[in-house]
């Protein structure tokens, strides 16, 4: 069965097992079976090899556009994946997309629930070295994200060493190009998309923030508004034959935006104006030029912006909307709007806030303190949104506490790790035993 209906089907299924083992684990009473003891006495045991991981893999450049960085940090993680059992290729991107790949490692097993882990091995920067200070460890990607694919790595380690991984059904994609996808995106995440029809629970691995989760992210579309009026004298503008010129127009039109579309989890941002006789927009390089006469009235106007939305509806809503202010001309103007989605929406769905609570039981049960929803509007894209349509209980937010991501400095809290990577381990097992 295919389409929505066998999606939903999955998706309730789903949801009724996540309520059953939310039921069987007990609520916060801090105890752990013997098999997650040991889990937890592997993870702490495994620590100082996780943090050797973090700072090789800091330590290779590997900034989007470095195709050979990528490709070396990508390596290191096959090394350690294939040495825990599970089988590694490089998913090579067309040519024309201009990114190094992808990393997909797959550890097949028995009849249980099948998990897909999601990191990714570009950074924004590069070139700062792993250094420690303190309970930091700073470095170019040290919390976005090879803190969180160390959590990853280390996590199923301590499964493998209890033998609590010889059964498990388990993916792990880490894209190649995530700062940055390759365009069209879903050409560049078809890997990663294939992998989430084939699995039943997706866990990302992005930034934590501690006491919260993610169950839900804003897709983004960009917008490109193109205005068009009848150049003339501007003592003749507002007459009939010659209307109201282009940046009226395209005034109405922003006005409009700014005051009929607002509602919760929506932002629309224009970024980029020029506007007069003649101009020009380089869409590639961000910029552009205007030139005109304050006795002309203005011929074109050109917008570029973006569009964030918790959901598809919500976009297509969106999308029709503002579709409807932009053809309400002004006399003598003509105006096009063309949209086009980057990133589909994590829609908080039923199933993802089930497996939030498997996550906050586990948190709970170790000891950690609760975990909560965080507000959607304070998380950007991420590439587990291409696999969360409905059909899959998705969770992301589950990488290293750090900050100053994408700036000099970054650095990752290197003392709450263990805690993480026993909660991720914990997680991991408990869904899919």
């Amino acid at each position: 069965m295919t389409g929505p209906v066998a999606n939903a089907t999955v998706g309730t299924r789903l949801a009724g097992c996540l309520l059953l083992l939310i039921s069987a684990t007990g609520v916060g009473v801090e105890e752990l079976d013997p098999v997650e003891k040991q889990i937890v006495t592997a993870v702490e045991a495994g620590q100082q090899d996780a943090i050797a991981l973090l700072a090789e893999t800091v330590n290779i450049a590997s900034a989007t556009e470095n195709h050979a960085g990528v490709r070396r940090v990508g390596d290191v993680y096959a090394r350690e994946l294939r040495a825990l059992g599970f089988q590694t290729r490089w998913i090579e991107l067309p040519a024309k997309l201009n990114r190094a790949g992808h990393l997909l490692a797959v550890h097949n097993g028995g009849n249980t629930r099948r998990i897909l882990l999601i990191g990714h091995l570009d950074t924004v920067l590069e070139a700062e070295p792993f250094r420690r200070d303190g309970n930091r460890a700073y470095g170019s990607g040290s919390s976005d994200m090879k803190g969180g694919n160390a959590i990853i790595v280390a996590a199923l380690r301590a499964l493998k060493d209890v033998g609590a991984l010889v059964d498990r059904n388990i993916t792990v994609v880490f894209t190649g190009d995530e700062e940055d996808p390759g365009d069209p995106a879903l050409e560049s995440r078809e890997a990663l998309m294939q992998a989430g029809l084939q699995s039943d629970i997706a866990l990302g691995f992005e930034g934590g923030v501690p006491g919260l989760a993610v169950i839900g992210r804003r897709g983004i579309a960009v917008w490109r508004l193109q205005v068009a009026g009848r150049q003339g004298h501007s003592s003749g503008i507002f007459r009939e034959e010659m209307g109201d010129g282009a940046i009226f127009e395209a005034s109405r039109i922003l006005q409009r935006f700014h005051q009929e579309l607002r509602e919760p989890n929506l932002t629309y941002n224009p970024s980029l104006i020029v506007g007069g006789t003649n101009v020009t927009l380089d869409e590639g390089a961000r910029q552009g030029s205007a030139e005109g006469k304050t006795n002309v009235i203005p011929r074109v106007v050109l917008v570029e912006g973006d569009l964030r939305y918790l959901s598809a509806e919500q976009y297509e809503s969106a999308r029709q909307r503002m579709s409807a202010i932009v053809e309400d001309s002004l006399p003598g103007t003509s105006s096009a709007m063309k949209i086009s989605e980057e990133y589909p929406a994590m829609a908080p769905t039923q199933s993802n806030r089930q497996l939030l609570r498997v996550l906050d039981r586990a948190s709970l049960d170790l000891g950690l303190g609760p975990i909560v929803a965080q507000d959607p509007a304070e998380r950007g894209a991420g590439d587990i949104s291409f696999v969360c349509n409905g059909r899959l209980a998705c969770l992301d937010g589950l990488g290293a506490f750090g900050g100053k991501d994408h700036a000099p400095g970054e650095y990752v809290e290197i003392d709450t790790l263990a805690m993480l990577t026993k909660r991720t381990a914990l997680l991991i097992h408990r869904l899919s035993r």
